[in-house]
Order: structure tokens, then C-alpha cells, then sequence
């Protein structure tokens, strides 16, 4: 989803709202997340987004240390490798007024979030050989603007803050009462009492430091609504609890190491920032969408998060299907662009959707989400056998089913299309949802209704997917009527959106039933779903590779033949990775390993380019050029879930895996390894209630497998 700036009722990207260069760090835990500068502070320069935010609203729009008054000298300044503390190291520049000279003092600032929470831990050392004085000021400041005003929506009134004020027991208290009614707090309270205040927001402490002697300042801030209240935790305390839950997380999805450290790299900053993005709901673990902008449920990211990390991670799927189905609409609502039966977009927080000036608290306009949803559920069943929680939510799969039908057919043609119907909601709502997206060879926009090829494949997917979970709930008849109409649409599709010329599937069908006839990468994702034919398929290989469209970073959104076509807008042309991973899966289902080793390596090389190794949202799809990395895209989200997540489907691709929970089997078939890697080890792998600990190994070409332990009943194959 682009960033919204709202124009003719349409959104578009705004690129000049970049929050994200060398000069920011982002911390987040569940609902808050945070924008800082390289020396910790948050300053309302530029686009003016830093900030630490939480439930939708800034809470803090201005945060500042300083050393007599001006501002250190930066040394370093990182975000530890699980994501969990920003690091700062920063030195006193040369101080006339207090005689201090440049380098003698080191101030150390160690900051984490934990849900509706900021704590920050201050070191101060004095490296003279003699005593030294001298000042440390914090100043804090709120606005509370909306999320969605920060990104540059226009608000006409505001509410009022209305206090800031230090109380006696060293806490400082900035309150705001918002036109939604409710009241938010900034609440800062302190390890010890500053020296004095000044102007009410600014704690100053005196500092006294012996030669080589260390002082400590701790403060934690706590972010509230109406008359909630939270007792005080320190920094120490804070820590050890977001140490043990680091702990408790790294359980959730199974370990794998190779014998290449870069690989080994690009797989642990993955795991990491997937498991900074799984968030607490009463259904257990959600990955949100991505930090910092869409640090929240949105139902696709969601779905496909879990699918790439289905094989190493099944409780996470589990947790998504049952949050989708608890927030799945009942309802005709054109506000929010919902009806019985969808699946929730996004779901957000904030005083902008509790006055219903922007529809998304929860939103319903994604054409996909439900017949992925639908797909989730059985590949989720397949790798698990846990047909409890398919009864569980079975009426919830119907609904999806029915909504297919009665709704998602908007013409009655069989093909299942979207048209926005909130005035204020997405025109395009497919994942490529900004409003350029889908157009015809001459340049020209579709218009709606639009049937796009993917979805088309999605809903083929579905039907499969739950004809099997039918059989398994003793629904014979239920089930017969699926798989005809999954066939049905198979057949009608392959003869409707196939281009013979391009050698792809056109993206779409616009609202005069007309094909939109270019090259774009929505055409891998029906071999993904299945609904390709054989030849058809071997086809779209071919041409998917081909230049125009593999910049060898990865797969383009579009061909750069097309009119579109702009390797530096959000969806005409750029590469996203979770896109290159799903077509890699495609690859892989038609027995393509080689070309899915292809999009893995390429997508392997340019994460060596990106800082931390750590794929972003997406990147722009200039060809790549010798010696430098992928240009990047400037409002991408980074970590993002299902962009992290794309290198356990791409690896899954490639090894070729599939775990059978009814058949008690594990199928490696025809694996092939990518470059550079000659050792791949799975260690507890969930299979029922054990796990597996797997060793694969590669010489020459030739693929060996070494099973270290097996639960019993289980059987772990390598099929050449």
C-alpha cells in the first residue's frame, strides 16, 4: 500500500514525504513504533515525521539531549541486530563556556519501545584525569497529529493539548483532548528527579563525574488514552522482559543455517525482523504489515506473510486465519467498502478514523484477501492436519466462498472483480493499489469494473483448497461443487486472459470486458495459484525472465516496453520482493527449480547491497549496474513482513519442500541450492507435537540428505 496523500478523491504516493535515509533510525513493538535521528532525538525537520507514535497518534514530536546547552558530537549510532535497542554512542563537542574539552565526556544512550511504551537508559563517562561539571538537558514535546496528517493529510480542526506540567514525583505529563473525546497522555517519568525544570518540558540535571567515574539517567514514557494508568517500570526491568520475550519469539520459527555466512546473514536479519513484526492479538501472534507506515493488521500482508513461512512457521498462520476471521465483515457497509463475507484490508487506530474522516479502522477494500484467505486455510490444514481449527472457522470459509460468488462477481461473468464503492477508499484493490497500477498498452487507465489475472488464480486456488477441506468435514457434494467450478474457471480463464502475442496473462479485464494487455508481473502469480496451464506456463517463464522484465535484481512490475513504464514509481516498474517470492513459488510448483534458484540468487545479490541485508518493501528496477547495488525506493517501508518473509518462500522454492501433516511425509523434490550455498540446516522443524532437525548437504551438483532426528511416524524423503 502507498503512502496516502489524498487528491480528486484518489490516493497517491507522495515520494517527497521520505522519512527513511542513513540519517533515521525506527524502533517498534506491537502498537508503537518510533522515528529517530541518528543521535536519538526526534526534531520536526524536513517532512517532519520523527516522532515516537502509538495507536495511530504522535505522542512525542520532539525529544532532545543535550550538554550545556548544545547538541554532541555523533560517533556511532545502530539498531542491534534483533531490532530490539537503538544504540548511540556520542561525545561532548569543545565547550568554551564550561572550559570542557572536545572528547572527554561519552554519553551512551540505549533506547527501546514496548507497547505504549519508550525507555532510554543514559550513560555518562568522564574520561579526564580530573573532575568535571556540567549540564544534561532532556526536553520532550506532543502534538498528537494523526498518523494519516502526518502523511500528509489536511485536517481543517484539532483537538487541544491542553497540559504540560512536571508533578512532584519527578514525572512529566504533556494531555491532549482530541475531538474523538478521548484523552491521550504523555506521561515521562524519571529514575531520579531532575536538577530543575525549565519552561515545564525540559529536565536539566547537574552532572558532577570524578576522573573515569560513570553516572546513569533513566527515564521511561508511557503513552495512554482516558484514565489508563501503568505502573512504573525501569529501564533494567523493561529490558529483562524484552529479553525474555526475544526468547520466547525465537521459538516460533524454525532455525535454518547454511554454509555461506552472507546467506547466513540475509536469513538471520529475516527471522529477526519478522519476529520485531509479530504483534499480540487475544488470537495470538499477527505479523503487521510494516514499519513505520503500516504498523498495524492489514488482512493481505497478513495472509501472505504466512504462507512464505507456512513450512517453518505454522503457528503463525494459524494466529492470522483465526484474527481475519474474527474481523471478517457481516455486512453491507459502502463506507468502509464492506460485505458479508470479506476480509479485512486493514484495520487502524487514531482520532482521524474515529471521526470517520478516513474509512480504515476498518476497511474492507481488498479484492484478494478473502480468496487468499480461503487458500491459507488449506495449505495451512496440508502442513498441519489440524483440522480443529478448520471447524473452527468453517462457517468463516463459506462466507469467504459466498462472498465470492455473490459479490466479488460483480458482472456475472464468472470472473471475480472489484469497484470501490467509499468515496474516500482505494480505487485499485489489488496489492497493486495505487491508481496508476492497471492500464492498457496505450497508456490509459482501466476502468472498473477490473478482474485481474492473479485474483482470477486466488479464486481458482480457493475453490481447490476448500473442495479438499470439505471432503475432510464429510461434505462429498460440497466438495464435487467446488472443484467443478474451480475447473470451469480454469478452463474460461486460460482462454480469456491468455495473450499468445506477449506470452503472458494479461494483468486484467477492465469494465468493458476489454484486456489490458501488457507485461506485467501479476501474470507469475497464476503459477503460483495453480490455474496456468502446463504450456501456458513454461511460456510465462521464458518471458518473465526475459530483460524487459528481470532486471537481475529481480522481477520487474512491468515490462519496461510498456508506456508505464518507470523503474522509480511505486508499481510500473519497480521490484518488490515478496512479488519475486511468489513467483518463485510458482516457478517451483511447475517444476521450474532452476529459474526459482535464478530469482533467489538475484534477490540474494542484492540484498548484500542493502544496508543490514535487509529487503526493503521494494526497490527501483533500474537494470543493475556493475559494481553498485539496487536504487532504492524512498517511502519504503523497511522492515516490511512479507518482504523479510520472502527469503523462507524463495529458500522453500528451491529446495522444493512439502510437508504432508495427514501422510506424516516430508518431500524434498529435486532441490537445488543457491549459488554459493553447499550446507542447509533445518533445526526444529515442526512436524505434529516434535520437531525435526534436518541436514541437507550439496557436491557437485548432487543433493544429499542426512536426517538428524525425526519424530516417530514420520519419514523425511529426497526424491530426485
Amino acid at each position: 500500500m502507498d503512502d496516502l496523500v489524498l487528491l480528486n478523491n484518489k490516493y497517491y504516493i507522495s515520494v517527497s514525504s521520505t522519512y527513511a535515509d542513513d540519517k533515521t533510525k525506527v524502533l517498534n513493538h506491537e502498537d508503537t513504533f518510533g522515528i529517530f535521528d541518528r543521535w536519538g532525538n526526534v526534531k520536526q525537520i524536513g517532512e517532519e515525521v520523527q516522532g515516537i507514535y502509538h495507536n495511530g497518534m504522535r505522542y512525542i514530536s520532539e525529544l532532545e539531549l543535550r550538554i550545556n546547552g548544545v547538541r554532541p558530537l555523533l560517533l556511532s549510532s545502530t539498531v542491534k541486530e534483533e531490532n530490539e535497542i537503538l544504540s548511540v554512542d556520542l561525545t561532548n563537542p569543545t565547550i568554551i563556556t564550561g572550559m570542557l574539552e572536545k572528547d572527554i565526556i561519552y554519553i551512551g544512550r540505549s533506547k527501546f519501545i514496548r507497547n505504549g511504551a519508550c525507555f532510554e537508559q543514559i550513560t555518562l563517562n568522564n574520561f579526564d584525569s580530573k573532575e568535571q561539571e556540567f549540564e544534561i538537558s532532556l526536553e520532550f514535546n506532543a502534538d498528537f497529529r494523526d498518523i494519516f496528517e502526518v502523511r500528509g493529510i489536511k485536517r481543517e480542526k484539532h483537538g487541544d493539548v491542553y497540559e504540560i506540567k512536571h508533578l512532584p514525583d519527578d514525572k512529566l505529563r504533556i494531555s491532549y483532548m482530541g475531538l474523538d473525546k478521548k484523552k491521550r497522555v504523555t506521561e515521562i517519568l524519571f529514575s531520579e528527579a531532575p536538577s530543575f525544570w525549565e519552561n515545564h518540558n525540559k529536565a536539566i540535571f547537574k552532572i558532577r563525574l570524578a576522573a573515569h567515574e560513570q553516572k546513569k539517567i533513566d527515564y521511561t514514557a508511557h503513552f495512554l488514552t482516558d484514565d489508563e494508568k501503568r505502573n512504573y517500570v525501569g529501564y533494567t526491568a523493561g529490558r529483562e522482559a524484552l529479553e525474555r520475550e526475544i526468547k520466547e519469539g525465537n521459538r516460533i520459527i524454525a532455525g535454518i543455517t547454511t554454509g555461506n555466512k552472507q546467506f547466513n546473514q540475509w536469513l538471520v536479519r529475516s527471522r529477526f525482523d519478522l519476529l520485531s513484526l509479530l504483534s499480540n492479538t487475544q488470537y495470538g501472534k499477527y505479523p503487521y504489515a510494516g514499519v513505520p507506515w503500516y504498523n498495524t493488521i492489514f488482512g493481505r500482508d497478513g495472509i501472505i506473510t504466512a504462507m512464505q513461512t507456512l513450512w517453518l512457521a505454522p503457528g503463525i498462520a494459524q494466529n492470522v486465519l483465526q484474527v481475519l476471521a474474527a474481523t471478517q465483515a457481516t455486512e453491507v457497509n459502502e463506507y468502509q467498502d464492506a460485505e458479508p463475507g470479506k476480509i479485512v484490508h486493514e484495520m487502524r487506530s487514531g482520532e482521524m478514523v474515529e471521526l470517520k474522516e478516513i474509512p480504515f479502522k476498518r476497511y474492507y477494500g481488498s479484492v484478494d484477501a478473502t480468496p487468499l484467505f480461503v487458500i491459507l486455510a488449506g495449505v495451512y490444514y496440508k502442513r498441519t492436519g489440524d483440522l480443529d481449527t478448520i471447524k473452527h472457522i468453517w462457517k468463516n470459509i463459506e462466507a469467504a466462498l459466498e462472498w465470492i460468488d455473490k459479490y466479488g462477481d460483480i458482472t456475472g461473468d464468472g470472473f471475480i472483480k472489484y469497484k470501490h464503492k467509499s468515496k474516500k477508499g482505494l480505487t485499485n484493490q489489488g496489492w497493486k493499489d495505487s491508481v496508476d497500477s492497471i492500464s492498457h498498452s496505450d497508456g490509459s487507465l482501466a476502468t472498473s469494473p477490473i478482474a485481474l489475472c492473479e485474483v482470477q488464480g486466488y479464486v481458482y486456488d480457493a475453490r481447490v483448497q476448500a473442495a479438499m477441506l470439505a471432503r475432510k468435514l464429510g461434505d462429498d457434494k460440497r466438495a464435487d461443487e467446488l472443484e467443478q467450478a474451480a475447473e470451469s474457471l480454469k478452463e474460461k480463464f486460460n482462454k480469456t486472459f491468455w495473450n499468445e502475442e506477449l506470452g503472458v496473462y494479461v494483468i486484467a479485464l477492465d469494465g468493458e470486458n476489454q484486456p489490458c494487455d501488457i507485461v506485467a508481473s501479476n501474470a507469475g502469480h497464476c503459477m503460483f495459484s495453480g490455474i496456468s496451464d502446463e504450456e501456458k506456463a513454461a511460456k510465462m517463464v521464458s518471458r518473465l525472465l526475459q530483460p524487459d522484465m528481470f532486471n537481475n535484481w529481480g522481477v520487474r512490475t512491468l515490462s519496461s516496453k510498456e508506456k508505464r513504464y518507470n523503474p522509480m514509481s511505486y508499481h510500473n516498474g519497480s521490484v518488490w520482493p515478496h512479488d519475486v517470492s511468489l513467483i518463485a513459488k510458482g516457478f517451483s510448483r511447475y517444476g521450474y527449480i532452476k529459474e526459482a534458484v535464478q530469482l533467489t540468487n538475484a534477490m540474494f545479490k542484492a540484498a548484500l547491497f542493502i544496508e543490514l541485508q535487509r529487503l526493503p518493501e521494494l526497490f527501483c528496477g533500474f537494470e543493475k549496474r556493475r559494481g553498485e547495488g539496487p536504487t532504492n525506493y524512498p517511502v519504503a517501508c523497511s522492515p516490511q513482513a512479507w518482504a523479510v518473509a520472502s527469503v523462507f518462500m524463495m529458500l522453500e522454492a528451491c529446495l522444493n519442500v512439502e510437508i504432508l501433516a495427514e501422510e506424516r511425509k516430508v518431500y524434498f523434490r529435486n532441490p537445488v541450492f543457491p549459488q554459493g550455498v553447499d550446507k542447509i540446516e533445518i533445526s526444529n522443524l515442526q512436524l505434529g507435537n516434535e520437531n525435526a532437525h534436518i541436514l541437507l548437504l550439496c557436491s557437485d551438483s548432487e543433493v544429499f540428505l542426512i536426517t538428524k532426528s525425526c519424530p516417530a511416524g514420520w519419514k523425511i524423503e529426497l526424491i530426485k
